[in-house]
């Protein structure tokens, strides 16, 4: 069965201590007593203003322009001092839900950048998973490079859960944590596993599909189904190494071919464009050539990034046609995309 004749599943990521805002983005603004802050819309359609501690601005990212708004929400949140902390969770809850609305079968929770005490990550992700799981409809996906924390999620959200929902998502197993498929194999719930090897990050396709395919194959010894393996081949920086799309899409491609239509293919299909110019461009090439190659599901942000648009982009126009080239290797070190950006020549309507 074709990607196109089912369900795209959207694993959405923007719950991550990780995410950034830049300080000169619109979303950064000062309040009447001149605090700057984080300004959203809630869910009852109310602007309202998260202040940024003095803390914060003290902080390397701060320094260099750069907001982490998710882990400034979750601290602000935590050290329970009103009205800043209803001002967070109200904001954690309006990220959630943007992307439910946007369609994400699953929500990607993550604050291993909460701290580096493994106390502190521990603490905030029982905390955020506690305050999210009653607010959303859909599983959470637990994320972390740590299996304690991952277990520290998992216990939290089997017993804030509804029922009805399910259990959460394991996010990520790979060879070099692959104790985590135990966990999910008692869980009975979905589980990422990905292509990194015991001791690295795999560097072409045939290393991808080989670890990958180690991974499967445990996961089914582990008495996990086929149907709740979500496999991430990883998706690396095409602005890195111009063979990394090609590497990528090949590995998707083998990996269907050699496990069928029920295992689900995924990736943070948006680390394709990381430091280069109009990344939606080349996101939704991206995507729609990962659909081809066999995937039916990402680790993406459903508010910005869509399936139905990648799909039916024209592929005539020259911005297409330079994604396609950089995605592909053909466009050595991303000149002629570089060009053409500097030109303006690869806006939505240029053709």
């Amino acid at each position: 069965m074709s990607t196109t004749a089912r369900e795209f599943v959207v694993i959405g990521e923007n719950i991550h201590a990780t995410r950034v805002l830049l300080q000169k983005s619109e979303r950064i603004s000062a309040n009447e007593a001149g605090e700057e802050g984080i300004v959203f819309v809630d869910e009852d359609g109310v602007s309202r203003h998260l202040r940024i501690p003095e803390a914060e601005k003290l902080s390397q990212p701060y320094q260099e322009g750069r907001i982490k708004h998710v882990r400034i929400a979750v601290q602000v949140a935590m050290a329970g001092s009103e009205p800043d902390c209803s001002t967070a969770v109200s904001y954690l809850s309006t990220l959630a839900q943007r992307q439910v609305k946007a369609g994400a079968h699953f929500l990607d929770v993550n604050i291993d950048e909460i701290s580096n005490k493994l106390a502190d990550q521990l603490e905030s992700m029982r905390w955020l998973v506690t305050t999210l799981a009653p607010l959303v409809d859909i599983p959470l996906s637990i994320d972390s490079s740590n299996l304690e924390i991952i277990d520290a999620g998992v216990m939290a959200a089997t017993e804030a859960a509804d029922a009805r929902v399910g259990p959460p998502m394991l996010n990520s197993a790979s060879l070099e944590r692959i104790e985590v498929l135990d966990l999910a194999a008692r869980l009975k719930g979905a589980v990422v596993i990905t292509a990194a090897g015991e001791s690295g990050m795999p560097t072409n396709t045939e290393e991808r599909v080989a670890n990958a395919s180690r991974m499967v194959e445990a996961s089914l010894a582990a008495g996990i189904a086929l149907e709740r393996i979500f496999v991430d081949p990883l998706v690396f920086p095409i602005a890195v190494d111009g063979e990394y799309g090609r590497h990528c899409l090949d590995a998707i491609a083998e990996l269907r071919r050699r496990f069928g239509s029920e295992i689900h293919i995924t990736g943070g299909m948006s680390n394709v464009s990381f430091g280069l110019p109009s990344r939606r461009l080349l996101n939704d090439a991206f995507l729609a050539l990962a659909i081809e190659s066999g995937a039916d599901s990402g680790i993406v942000d459903p508010t910005v990034v869509s399936m139905q648009r990648a799909l039916t982009v024209d592929r005539t126009t020259r911005p297409f046609q330079l994604a396609l080239a950089v995605l592909t290797g053909a466009d050595e070190s991303c000149r002629a995309y570089m060009k053409a950006y500097r030109a303006g020549e690869l806006s939505p309507s240029a053709s």
